[in-house]
């Protein structure tokens, strides 16, 4: 809490207390009937009253101000935490960039070779595939929007990137 807020917030209440003293008098005199002693205890009263109003006018400030502080503390936290989101950004963009140019080759063995072949030979025997879904294993084709089937021009390839 702001100091000018708690000086005005214990300043106006300490004074409205000190309001109650003076009305006492004044309603002990009223009813006696002494005329000067009701004057000065409302111009006391008044007194009391009007720097209790301008220590609420303090506290006005001070929250005013604690207010303010309080916003831009939040915009700098804001803006911090902005600034960590853009570097961790940059670090993931460098990381990736950096690894962009790098590719992973895979090598087949001799034995995978004659898989591959087998599987892209149509004169190959395999005996646990239907024959219908052999033909349609042994030719890759892509199919159009209107869902018929065409044959690829290009023989497949393996390429793994990281």
């Amino acid at each position: 809490m702001h100091t000018k807020t708690m000086e005005g917030l214990i300043g106006a209440r300490t004074n409205m207390n000190l309001v109650n003293t003076p009305m006492r008098v004044y309603k002990e005199a009223r009813r006696k009937g002494d005329l000067g002693a009701m004057e000065r205890a409302m111009g006391y009263a008044c007194d009391f009253a009007g720097r209790a109003e301008e220590y609420k006018e303090v506290a006005d400030e001070g929250m005013k101000k604690e207010s303010e502080e309080a916003k831009e503390k939040e915009k700098l936290e804001l803006e911090e935490e902005l600034e960590k989101k853009r570097e961790e950004r940059r670090e993931e963009n460098k990381e990736f960039t950096d690894n962009l140019g790098q590719a992973a080759t895979v090598e087949l063995s001799e034995e995978g070779q004659e898989l591959l072949n087998e599987d892209l030979n149509p004169d190959g025997n395999d005996s646990s595939v239907p024959a219908a879904d052999s033909a349609a294993l042994r030719e890759p084709v892509l199919y159009t929007s209107a869902g018929t089937a065409k044959p690829v021009e290009t023989k497949p390839s393996i390429s793994i990137s990281m």
